[in-house]
């Protein structure tokens, strides 16, 4: 089996030089690009996202690319265009900056609707439509959107629709005083993110992926799965809970962390994990609720402690080797 864990550790170490403090978040992006998926960065503007995005690249050693997402931005501006050539008499294709392996979405709610679905759809689909033709995205393939919480003027919130296409929401939040201590003086007159030296390739991430499908999800695990999901659509302070979708990247995300751990078997607590950032962006709260001072996060947290977790069965890992 790869040693996805080495990769795991490697680049977690390269990219925790320059984002200081943020071990867990480095560690679930680095999750959803194993499992194949993307990912919601909701936070403050100076945190350091896009610094953390363009370091995970450069540290990956993928093809990386920007999009500054503005109200006159259109999904041609995204996916690429026709251009007709002079020389040949045909029209080629000249690619948008989807074309690339990791994909920083800056600022996704400022732009229109109708921009934004054209980014979701490569998302899904893993290709782009140009004129009837279908283009292939390059593997591996990973979105990272971001979006400012606190500014709302000028801007298009992401339907519920199209946040359940986002496995994980990850929020950076504030560095520790000693972080940003030693962040002031790393960042001193320099951009460490533009120094970092790749400690992997893409032929890497791929076999890691290719591994991490194989981990192997007791029935047990993954009807915890199901019941997690299912507590959230029954619970009494939930309009709207986890959709199939969810259950399907939660346990996805828990093989691609029981592989990091250097196991080929799932174990609860690797669901367990995982839960909150998978599930609770995408579950609307009653009004009610949202009157109580609760939040999604919250309820997450709640249900965690009342749906039973199953016993880990001895020698899953053999088993699943077999």
């Amino acid at each position: 089996m790869h040693d996805v864990r080495s990769l795991v550790d490697r680049v977690s170490k390269r990219v925790g030089e320059v984002i200081l403090g943020k071990a867990w978040e480095i560690r679930l992006l680095l999750l959803a690009l194993l499992a194949g998926r993307h990912v919601l960065i909701e936070d403050v503007p100076g945190v350091g996202k896009t610094t953390l995005v363009r370091t995970l690249a450069r540290a990956l050693g993928l093809r990386f690319q920007r999009i500054q997402f503005t109200p006159d931005l259109l999904p041609s501006d995204i996916t690429g265009v026709n251009v007709y050539d002079p020389a040949t008499g045909a029209f080629r294709f000249r690619p948008g900056p989807i074309m690339a392996q990791v994909v920083l979405a800056d600022e996704i709610n400022r732009t229109s609707p109708k921009t934004q679905s054209a980014l979701l759809e490569a998302m899904e689909e893993g290709q782009v439509t140009v004129d009837g033709d279908t283009h292939l995205l390059p593997r591996p393939f990973l979105v990272l959107a971001t979006q400012n919480p606190i500014e709302y003027e000028g801007t298009f919130p992401l339907p519920e629709s199209q946040l359940d296409r986002f496995a994980l929401q990850v929020n950076l939040g504030y560095p520790d005083p000693a972080s940003e201590r030693l962040m002031l003086r790393l960042h001193a007159g320099r951009r460490p993110a533009d120094q970092v030296e790749p400690v992997a390739d893409a032929g890497e991430v791929l076999a890691a992926q290719a591994a991490v499908a194989q981990v192997h999800a007791a029935d047990a695990v993954a009807d915890y799965v199901v019941r997690l999901a299912e507590a959230t659509r029954r619970h009494p302070q939930v309009y709207l809970g986890a959709s199939p979708r969810a259950s399907l990247n939660l346990l996805e995300l828990a093989r691609a962390s029981a592989a990091a751990d250097g196991r080929d078997y799932v174990l609860p607590d690797d669901v367990k994990r995982l839960a909150e950032p998978v599930l609770a962006h995408r579950i609307i709260l009653q009004p009610e609720a949202r009157w109580e001072d609760q939040d999604a996060r919250s309820i997450i947290r709640e249900i965690l402690q009342r749906v039973p977790v199953p016993m880990p069965q001895p020698g899953a890992g053999r088993q699943a080797r077999r």
